[in-house]
């Protein structure tokens, strides 16, 4: 299948998941907790997991290590910038998370990232289609959660329940956008995935750890911290087995 196909589809598909966060007006609050802490455990599995055993291994063959891992730590303290100056956070906590201050704010925050991982995506299909899909499939295990949180700001930011799942949804739309952007950058500038590939490393790895594994970390009873911990290692053998 064209590439182009698959990264509209793979990018919409994630774009979808914008939606889930109504969800959280249906499910028992302590329920919804419980499941989220799970998620988050699998997300940030499979994130290091895309990380380490697809994009890095594949980067390395295709630009020289000095080189790969200097542009994979200028993107994680490029993203720490990015999100200190958007006040970008992503909210794994439920509907009243504190770290969420203005709701636009964090409409304009979740538009410049879902843009990056629509870019990520495209760059991963551009070496390979089963790193695509890997790429994609670890995105999206991310989003469910973040998803969720941004739709319960939104709320709680004082937006009207219907206006809050539209706005969610066509900043999700940025991943699209951003996966054609990537596209055509890696169709019309020769060699440009390669450079591609170690910031997509960077930014797996800057959200896994300062975002995700955070929330585990700091989760109360250790039954709670080990729930969270196999779901981790559960995410890391998801992404050792879609290896090619």
């Amino acid at each position: 299948m064209n590439n182009l196909i698959l990264i509209i589809l793979g990018t919409f598909l994630i774009s979808l998941g914008s939606l889930i966060g109504v969800l959280t007006l249906f499910v028992n609050q302590k329920i919804l907790n419980k499941v989220l802490l799970g998620l988050v455990g699998l997300s940030s599995g499979a994130l290091l997991g895309a990380a380490f055993i697809h994009l890095m291994p594949e980067g390395v063959e295709n630009l020289s290590p000095d080189l790969f891992f200097l542009i994979m730590l200028a993107t994680i303290l490029g993203d720490l910038l990015i999100e200190k100056l958007l006040h970008w956070r992503h909210c794994h906590s439920g509907p009243h998370c504190s770290t969420h201050t203005f709701g636009y704010m964090n409409l304009v925050g979740d538009s410049v990232h879902n843009f990056i991982d629509g870019l990520i995506i495209a760059s991963s299909f551009a070496v390979n289609t089963g790193l695509g899909v890997s790429t994609v499939l670890a995105i999206a295990l991310h989003e469910i959660p973040q998803e969720i949180g941004d739709f319960g700001v939104l709320l709680y930011a004082g937006f009207e329940k219907k206006k809050a799942l539209v706005l969610n949804f066509l900043v999700a739309l940025a991943v699209v956008a951003g996966g054609l952007a990537g596209w055509f950058l890696s169709t019309h500038i020769e060699n440009i995935t390669k450079f591609l590939v170690p910031v997509a490393s960077g930014g797996f790895i800057y959200i896994a750890l300062s975002d995700i594994l955070p929330e585990i970390r700091k989760a109360s009873g250790l039954k709670k911290f080990f729930s969270g911990f196999a779901f981790i290692v559960i995410g890391i053998a998801m992404m050792f087995f879609l290896r090619d």
